[in-house]
């Protein structure tokens, strides 16, 4: 019972961390280039900022905390 629980709550937290991973992800593919284009950024001011997102969200998935 109390390993199912364990299961139980491990679950509730991957699903969240992966929720907010693939919203950093949508932010880094739709959001940044559509303000960068409003905001008239330039190519390579967009690009960073879509690495950097992806990088976030890559980390949010996989539940890393290094800088590595």
């Amino acid at each position: 019972m109390s390993q199912e629980l364990t299961q139980s709550e491990n679950k509730k937290n991957n699903s969240g961390a992966l929720l907010l991973g693939t919203g950093l992800a949508v932010a880094s593919m739709i959001l940044v280039p559509a303000l960068a284009v409003r905001l008239g950024l330039g190519a390579s001011v967009t690009g960073a900022l879509r690495i950097a997102l992806m990088k976030a969200s890559s980390r949010v998935a996989c539940g890393s905390t290094s800088n590595s």
